[in-house]
């Protein structure tokens, strides 16, 4: 039960992490602006490219979490899952910390409970 515990949050602090990199990418004058309202509207056109940048990071994010799955060695998939997820443990608590506090509830926390189930399921 623990494992398929595990496995639904990582799921989905995969697809935020997809649906970060998509705004980031794509949608960040519009989904940008809703999301990080402490910005000025000005900023956003000029920052497109580094939002773009940040977003491809959370791809990279996303692509490692979702590669868990196809791993067919139960210790290998759970010790990248616990790699990515160190990682986006530590881009929200960094985001916490010098953006928004926000971030930690949303970024940092989904992560830090999948982190506890995959290491309290048993392979």
């Amino acid at each position: 039960m623990l494992k398929i515990i595990s496995q639904i949050l990582i799921a989905f602090v995969a697809l935020e992490h997809l649906y970060i990199m998509y705004f980031e990418m794509f949608a960040w004058e519009t989904i940008g602006k809703k999301t990080f309202k402490t910005l000025g509207d000005e900023l956003f056109k000029p920052t497109k490219a580094l939002a773009a940048n940040q977003g491809l990071y959370n791809g990279f994010l996303a692509a490692g979490l979702i590669w868990t799955f196809f791993i067919s060695d139960p210790q290998w998939s759970k010790n990248i899952a616990i790699f990515f997820l160190v990682c986006v443990i530590t881009a929200g608590i960094y985001g916490a910390i010098t953006a928004s506090k926000k971030i930690f509830i949303v970024q940092a926390l989904p992560a830090i409970l999948a982190l506890i189930f995959i290491v309290l399921a048993v392979n």
